[in-house]
């Protein structure tokens, strides 16, 4: 893995979109070895081995960047094969529960466990991408990728707590995107997309704290009101040939408020 570059010695396995990304930003900083089975040969700044097992070798830090199904496969395949004191940093988009069935097998093997997740888009910032981590080795693993020129920050020793602030996340993201194409679908059919669009920059450009604020101020006050509102809206939608699951799923929400409430943070 020596390629002469001084710093943290990092595997990364899973080398797709954010994988490869990472670690090219890496390689001038830390010696970086990726393996990923669906590699194909093209020409890279880090060392690209032939087995999980070449890639993790004598690592520090062993990165997986796989889809939270091929998680359990990415750890199976560095088991018995990683350095003394390693940290086996899992960055799969998986739920607390994955998390915790994880750092319960490398634990089984004697292996360091830490779960992280990318809390912003990989391809724009790469390696500066913030990470947050928590378990067992998010300290130690925090602390050698940082020296790389990485952004992590460890939340402490509880596996699954770093999942779920992301999955928390995914939720409004996620769903805001599927909101996004729902209303944009119907605009289309009633012939007013390009309003539409310009109409969701502005709102969305006015978001801050004391419009949120707002917004979860008056649904407590005015759910009844909203749900029927957004009732009218999937019938909208249906009338445009489109499902409007988006909005029949806010309606229900709103409908829950009055035996459920609103939280506060």
């Amino acid at each position: 893995m020596d390629r002469g570059v001084a710093g943290p010695r990092l595997a990364l396995l899973g080398l797709g979109e954010a994988g490869s990304a990472i670690a090219a930003g890496l390689s001038p900083y830390a010696r970086v070895a990726g393996y990923d089975p669906a590699w194909t040969d093209r020409p890279v700044d880090f060392t690209v081995t032939g087995s999980a097992a070449e890639a993790v070798a004598d690592a520090e830090v062993i990165m997986a960047l796989t889809a939270a199904a091929d998680a359990s496969g990415a750890l199976k395949s560095a088991l018995g094969h990683t350095a003394g004191g390693a940290v086996y940093l899992d960055l799969s988009t998986g739920s607390p529960h994955l998390k915790r069935e994880l750092a319960a097998e490398a634990a089984a093997h004697g292996l360091t466990f830490a779960e992280g997740v990318l809390m912003a888009p990989v391809p724009r910032l790469r390696e500066k991408t913030p990470v947050l981590t928590a378990g067992p080795g998010a300290a130690q693993a925090a602390a050698l990728l940082t020296a790389a020129g990485m952004d992590v920050t460890p939340l402490g020793t509880d596996v699954g707590e770093a999942a779920a602030r992301k999955l928390l996340r995914s939720i409004v993201v996620k769903g805001l995107t599927a909101l996004l194409v729902e209303s944009l679908r119907v605009a289309d059919a009633q012939g007013l997309g390009r309003w539409c669009h310009d109409h969701l920059v502005e709102t969305l450009t006015e978001l801050d704290g004391e419009m949120i604020r707002r917004l979860l101020d008056g649904t407590a006050l005015h759910s009844v009101r909203r749900a029927a509102e957004m009732d009218a809206a999937a019938e909208m939608a249906a009338a445009a040939g489109e499902p409007g699951a988006m909005a029949l799923a806010t309606a229900e929400i709103l409908k829950s408020v009055p035996t459920c409430g609103v939280p506060r943070p």
